[in-house]
C-alpha cells in the first residue's frame, strides 16, 4: 500500500478524510474533503467531482487503518492514491492545524 508521511504533505495537496461525522466535527484538516468510509462507495461520484484529475489523492483517517482501505480501493480504480501514515493523530502531533466544524480549534477523537 503506497503511504506518505504527514511531514511529506504540502499545504495544497488534496486530502480525503474518511473518518465518521463525529470525528470530523471534532477536528479535521482545513480544506479536506470529508466522505466517511461508511458512505464512500455510495458517494463515490462526489469524490470524483472534487478530486484532482491528474493529481494524487492523500487519504487520511484517525490512525491509518480505514484510510488504507479506501486508498487501496482507489488504487484498484486506477487513481493515484496514498495512505497518510499515522492519520490525524500524527497530523495533530506534528503541529498541523486542526479545526472543528465551526472553524475553531479542533481536536482529534
Amino acid at each position: 500500500m503506497p503511504t506518505v508521511e504527514v511531514t511529506g504533505l504540502k499545504d495544497d495537496d488534496f486530502l480525503l478524510d474518511v473518518r465518521e461525522d463525529d470525528e470530523w466535527r471534532a477536528g479535521h484538516a482545513e480544506g479536506a474533503l470529508h466522505i466517511p468510509i461508511s458512505e464512500f462507495v455510495a458517494r463515490y461520484g462526489e469524490f470524483t467531482e472534487a478530486a484532482p484529475q491528474d493529481g494524487r489523492v492523500h487519504v487520511i483517517c484517525r490512525s491509518g487503518g480505514r484510510s488504507a482501505q479506501v486508498a487501496m480501493y482507489l488504487v484498484q480504480q486506477g487513481i493515484d492514491a496514498v495512505n497518510v501514515h499515522g492519520g490525524m493523530q500524527v497530523w495533530a502531533a506534528s503541529g498541523r492545524p486542526v479545526v472543528d466544524d465551526k472553524g475553531g480549534t479542533g481536536v482529534v477523537l
